[in-house]
């Protein structure tokens, strides 16, 4: 038995399987999912099997039956799917379907949906059940998990990182733009999904390493050539420069490595106040009482 990374429709996620057959990658296969039987996809090579890891099943490779089929019931998906929303919004129902998946063998419809609030469904489980046998299963999704099965465009212009590759949805800060040196606008912080971009996530660590060589936004610096001193306005990461502001101007893309730190400025020592002794304390005679 060996394990193959495989890969489904709607996600990049990358989820590993045994098999009996070290299938080549882009082969198309059945495996035994926690939803039952579906078609995935080949994504990396032949591993070997780790201790104490759970695995899903590779069934078979996909014959063409099998294709057929799931492209049958890819279809139909799609039909339902618009269906449920013009009856979503014949009752007024706040709530946004994504998807409907059907699992191979058609014993489970999965119906993902979003909402801004918890919300009742179970009206529409006879509109399922009117055009199919299988098991109705309503799955809330989030804002996230919504633009990773649609597929959007990212700002870079290029197919949003949570479709494309991404494995894991990790926390994102405010705090990753900042060390970014991007602009706080959160309109241009903000992905697809209306949250925080991913890729500030996964490129924070390049950026802490680059801002180490940089000296602190803030921070008073001389340049060697020059003489000037100054404070650092602006921090450029990737280019490896700062911006510095002196009496004289601004000096704009700065290599760090032409900057040293300004001495700082002799302060006059603040004044000592004398301490109150103890015997100070017990000489002082309390003030007559008032005749």
């Amino acid at each position: 038995m060996v394990v193959l990374p495989v890969r489904f429709e709607r996600s990049p996620r990358l989820h590993p399987m045994l098999s009996e057959d070290a299938h080549p990658v882009g082969t198309r296969v059945v495996v035994q999912g926690k939803r039952g039987p579906e078609v995935a996809v080949v994504r990396g090579e032949a591993q070997e099997r780790r201790p104490q890891e759970r695995y899903g099943t590779v069934l078979r490779a996909a014959t063409p039956d099998d294709l057929a089929l799931w492209d049958d019931l890819h279809r139909q998906g799609e039909d339902l799917k618009w269906l449920l929303r013009a009856r979503a919004r014949e009752r007024g129902l706040p709530v946004k379907l994504v998807a409907v998946e059907f699992t191979l063998d058609e014993s489970l419809v999965t119906v993902s949906y979003s909402a801004d609030e918890r919300i009742e469904l179970t009206g529409l489980i006879g509109e399922v059940r009117a055009h199919t046998r299988a098991r109705v299963n309503f799955a809330a999704v989030g804002p996230r998990e919504q633009a990773q099965m649609i597929g959007t465009l990212g700002a870079c212009g290029r197919e949003n990182c949570s479709s494309h590759h991404l494995q894991e949805f990790a926390p994102v800060s405010i705090r990753m733009a900042r060390d970014q040196q991007l602009p706080l606008n959160p309109e241009k912080l903000s992905g697809p999904c209306g949250r925080l971009l991913c890729c500030l996530q996964f490129e924070h660590g390049q950026y802490l390493d680059l801002l180490k060589d940089l000296p602190r936004k803030n921070a008073r610096v001389c340049h060697d050539a020059s003489g000037a001193c100054g404070k650092v306005t602006k921090l450029h990461p990737l280019a490896g420069t700062v911006d510095v502001h002196t009496e004289q101007g601004v000096l704009t893309g700065v290599p760090a490595t032409e900057l040293r730190r300004a001495p700082e400025e002799a302060r006059p020592a603040p004044e000592k106040k004398p301490r109150r002794t103890e015997g100070a304390r017990k000489d002082r005679t309390p003030d007559a009482p008032p005749s």
